[in-house]
């Protein structure tokens, strides 16, 4: 007897409906599955065995073929155990098989017929209300992921016996899940542990955060160990405007598909923030592998990528970095298929000035011989310099400002003055496909919007040549003064915008390290 049944296989972030064809014969023993399955699926039959006997039902002792079509596509990981379990007794007549093909089917058996979580739910669920499934039948673990779905019923269940309950005896066995989106996406947006309020002094980084955020541009920050770079820099997601609907689904696609999402979850509300640990590879940090999966980039993606110590990355896995910085995604390339993350973040790094930590440090003399400063400097490349927008120097906090008790701004002040920027560039980019904020700018629009008067002409003309201000920096001023320009709610960029970013272009004066 031939029965369908229906997966769903994840590549890159979107699924594609895996046709499970069953077929129990007369004649012959033997089991087999083609179809391009990788180790992990034909394993499968061996789960599938131990759970049917385990439940008390009979393994067909004939011989069974399992066909996945597309045949042309590789098939992995341990979803498919519940799919094929289900079709192979009705395959053998145990379970009725009249409404099989209105459902996708996933979900892993452990050999008591437990089912286990899988990767990429969302997208599966999305796949299958487009290709007019009535409803998704998943582990319980994910359930409340899919249930974000709406206009799909989806089934989460413990155990084979409910999916077999369900079939047998109809849709009542089992309820269907309800998540209210929008009001739990809603209600945690602005929930934040770490907030700018916590930190003392440090006003002018506080600022160069500020405008960063505002803008989108991607930041450095050099100071000694101690003055508080990753504190500042971990509180940036608190100043950032709230995630969309749009950009909170993508981001939660991609968590999902790497199996990085809490047991339960539903939207993510707030914007991701990665920190990789120095000793990261270039697969691990931009993605890939047998099967591709995203990487640190890529789970930045609508939010922060946190390089800490940033010369202590090897330089083949910081370079790697740039082409995706550029074109915010990411292609990882095999020889059977090709598939594309998104990978549009903020990029935020963080940087001793010289090996012993103390160049130019107020109380602190640098112990670092000869020459070792610029060679320090020198393992971050031009090219990467080159993306990173402001270069922002840290100094250590004195006591007196440690223990002051003068209040701090916290970040909902903070964020209220980003996200009055940030409509101004979503106003200003409104016909702009893909361009959402200052830092995203191409050079025509570079052109067209940072206009400046001939006072700021002579300005940046003096800065580029009394400070020795290298050429790649000219850009990266404009783009900076005209979000300066947007939190001061002003339509044109003034010399004191041109010179404040000037300011933020440390790392581009020769001589800095001396």
């Amino acid at each position: 007897m031939l029965v369908k049944t229906y997966g769903s296989a994840v590549y890159g972030i979107e699924a594609i409906t895996i046709t499970l064809e069953v077929n129990s014969m007369e004649t012959g023993t033997k089991y087999l599955i083609v179809g391009l399955p990788d180790n992990a699926v034909k394993e499968s039959l061996q789960r599938v065995e131990s759970t049917i006997k385990s439940i008390g039902f009979l393994m067909p002792r004939t011989r069974i073929v399992v066909n996945m079509a597309p045949a042309d596509i590789k098939k992995s990981g341990t979803a498919f155990d519940l799919p094929m379990a289900i079709g192979i007794l009705a395959a053998s007549s145990q379970i009725n098989n009249d409404a099989l093909e209105q459902y996708i089917i996933m979900g892993e058996l452990s050999l008591d017929g437990e089912v286990r979580p899988i990767k990429g739910a969302l997208s599966i669920a999305i796949q299958a209300r487009k290709e007019g499934f009535k409803g998704v039948i998943v582990p319980v673990a994910n359930v409340r992921e899919a249930g974000i779905v709406n206009n799909l019923k989806v089934y989460g269940v413990h155990h084979i016996r409910d999916v077999i309950e369900f079939f047998n005896s109809g849709e009542e066995s089992l309820k269907p899940v309800t998540v209210d989106t929008r009001e739990e996406f809603f209600q945690s947006q602005y929930d934040f542990e770490l907030d700018f309020s916590e930190v003392k002094g440090q006003e002018n980084i506080k600022r160069a955060l500020e405008i960063a955020a505002a803008g989108g541009h991607n930041v450095i920050l050099i100071g000694p160990p101690g003055a508080g770079k990753t504190m500042l820099a971990r509180r940036l997601p608190s100043i950032l405007p709230p995630l969309t609907l749009h950009e909170a689904l993508e981001t939660t696609k991609i968590h999902s598909v790497a199996g990085k999402l809490p047991e339960n979850a539903t939207l993510v509300s707030r914007r991701p923030f990665r920190s990789p640990h120095h000793t990261i590879s270039d697969v691990a940090l931009v993605g890939g592998g047998g099967v591709p999966q995203p990487g640190e980039i890529s789970l930045a993606h609508n939010g922060v990528l946190f390089l800490d110590e940033l010369p202590e990355f090897r330089r083949t896995v910081l370079e790697v970095m740039r082409q995706p910085m550029e074109e915010r995604n990411v292609t990882i390339s095999r020889a059977r298929v090709a598939i594309d993350f998104p990978a549009s973040f903020m990029l935020i790094a963080s940087m001793n000035p010289c090996p012993c930590g103390y160049y130019n440090h107020p109380d602190r003399e640098c112990s670092c011989p000869p020459g070792s400063v610029q060679k320090y400097l020198n393992k971050i490349s031009g090219p990467l310099l080159d993306r990173i927008d402001l270069h922002v120097e840290v100094t250590p906090v004195p006591f007196n400002g440690l223990s002051a008790m003068k209040l701090q701004e916290g970040s909902k002040e903070i964020r209220e003055r980003v996200m009055k920027a940030r409509e101004k560039q979503a106003e200003r980019f409104k016909s702009s496909h893909g361009i959402y904020c200052n830092a995203q700018m191409t050079s025509r629009q570079l052109r067209e919007i940072c206009m400046i008067s001939t006072t700021g002409q002579n300005l940046l003309k003096a800065a580029m040549t009394k400070l020795n201000l290298s050429a790649r920096a000219y850009d990266r001023i404009l783009k900076v003064a005209r979000t300066i320009a947007d939190l001061a709610l002003c339509d044109d960029i003034k010399p004191e915008h041109l010179a404040e970013a000037i300011h933020y272009r440390s790392l581009d004066r020769e001589g800095w390290a001396g």
